[in-house]
């Protein structure tokens, strides 16, 4: 990879400090408007790059595009896999086998057949494509998953596909890059294959993850650890897993994966810090690649849009909600929840990023790939996003929590009013405290609409919240 000049350097830094500055200055915007954050970072891709002030043009080969792209993909992997709930898979575990089994698989193997039909692709090229189409974007679906008119079914299964389905579709994509790579696979390729893919990678992750929570554990409790060092602890876990696999010439995308569903899996009590950080530092990778991408490389799409490549993007869109209304069909799921489900597969960065690691691998058609992709992923941002304004629009405005005194509490209370304290303190607090408000009911703050609805609360009731 070529050093960078100072001037370089100095816009790269710029550049990650915009990204950061912007998402931060417009995150409750775009949590009131439901404008997708990711068009919006496209769009200061577009003014920076060529066509724009000239300030950003990456190339397929960029080094920076790598290496951006390379970590959003791992922090993607490791903080699905963390922050997957199995306590929620498991009480809707035949909910997240249908949608990643007959939804995932099946949409990733349709996918890929109208791509070897329309598209003119080599079986392994247009199974590449096909995966890669069948993940979801995690950032704009970050957005729904937070709207209070989404049915809790619909959340539940968005929720698990979203966790899972890289998982399944990662394999797909190594395995067809390693036989356009080789020309074919030989049986020592193929056992080369299922160690990597079952062995290496994957065990390399399950290591780092044992050893860095032992660790985190074992210097907690006799030394204490800082609660923003904590924070940054998971990071390091994701990278640490990558680079071990890499080292061995295992998958470090399958090593990332494999170290936050140790960690998931051990349900070892961590700050929720160690969680959040995690995941708020891919989202900005995330962005961070969308604006590098969005300078000039994701446009190349368009130039891609003739008839057949635009007929298959509009297969790839619209097939998605007749899968899963299908795959959904044998549960007990209200046909609302299965209709947001089915139409709700955005595609982003996720696919971007699995088309990425064809180019970087250098396959012959990595180009087309991702140029495909590319055009798949400009019109699913602007008709999935496009409705989520639309429901936006036509939904009531949320109205702000009122802030309440000790006073006024104890005044409602002495008017015979209906007064349900509510404890909504982060999982560590509320777990090191020995005190409750009389009378208090627990909502854990990363699902506060399931358990307010598991626990029956009133709707005719003062709910109070409380935390610290």
């Amino acid at each position: 990879m070529p050093s960078l000049s100072p001037a370089e350097f100095a816009s790269a830094l710029a550049l990650v400090g915009v990204v950061i500055l912007i998402a931060a200055l417009l995150s409750g915007l775009v949590e009131r408007s439901g404008v997708p954050q990711v068009a919006i970072f496209l769009a200061l891709g577009a003014a920076l790059g060529p066509a724009g002030l000239a300030a950003l043009d990456v190339e397929l080969d960029s080094g920076a595009l790598q290496v951006a792209a390379t970590l959003s993909l791992a922090l993607i992997l490791f903080t699905d896999a963390l922050s997957l709930d199995l306590r929620e898979a498991r009480e809707h575990r035949a909910l997240a086998l249908l949608a990643i089994g007959p939804g995932t698989l099946v949409s990733a193997a349709l996918f890929g057949a109208a791509a070897s039909m329309l598209l003119d692709l080599s079986a392994p090229a247009a199974a590449i494509l096909g995966a890669a189409l069948a993940s979801t974007d995690p950032v704009l679906l970050k957005g729904l998953l937070r709207r209070p008119e989404l049915p809790p079914a619909a959340r539940h299964a968005l929720r698990l596909e979203s966790g899972l389905n890289d998982a399944v579709l990662l394999p797909i994509v190594l395995v067809s890059i390693a036989v356009l790579e080789r020309g074919g696979v030989g049986s020592r390729d193929e056992l080369r294959l299922g160690l990597d893919l079952l062995l290496l990678g994957p065990g390399a992750g399950v290591l780092v993850g044992l050893f860095g929570l032992a660790t985190l554990d074992m210097v907690r409790r006799r030394l204490g650890v800082r609660r923003d060092y904590e924070s940054l602890y998971s990071l390091g876990v994701a990278f640490a897993a990558y680079a071990a696999a890499e080292s061995v010439h295992g998958s470090g995308f399958l090593a990332a994966f494999a170290a936050g569903g140790t960690i998931a899996l051990l349900d070892v009590e961590l700050c929720e810090c160690f969680r959040e950080y995690g995941e708020t530092t891919a989202e900005l990778a995330l962005l961070l690649t969308f604006v590098l991408l969005g300078s000039s490389l994701i446009w190349t799409g368009v130039g891609e849009a003739n008839g057949r490549a635009l007929l298959f993007a509009v297969f790839v869109l619209f097939a998605r909600p007749a899968i899963y209304l299908a795959a959904l069909a044998p549960t007990r799921v209200e046909w609302s929840s299965r209709a947001w489900v089915a139409w709700f597969g955005p595609r982003g960065l996720s696919s971007l990023l699995l088309a990425l690691l064809a180019v970087f691998a250098g396959v012959p058609e990595g180009t087309a790939i991702f140029r495909v992709a590319c055009l798949v992923v400009l019109l699913s941002i602007l008709l999935h996003g496009g409705t989520l304004m639309w429901i936006g629009r036509r939904g009531p405005a949320a109205t702000p929590p009122e802030l309440i005194a000790i006073d006024e509490l104890r005044s409602l209370v002495a008017d015979g009013a209906t007064v349900t304290p509510i404890d909504v303190r982060r999982g560590e607090v509320f777990a090191e405290s020995d005190e409750q408000a009389r009378g208090a009911r627990r909502l854990s703050p990363e699902r506060p609409v399931d358990d307010a609805r598991v626990l029956g609360l009133p709707a005719d009731a003062w709910l109070v919240l409380y935390c610290t």
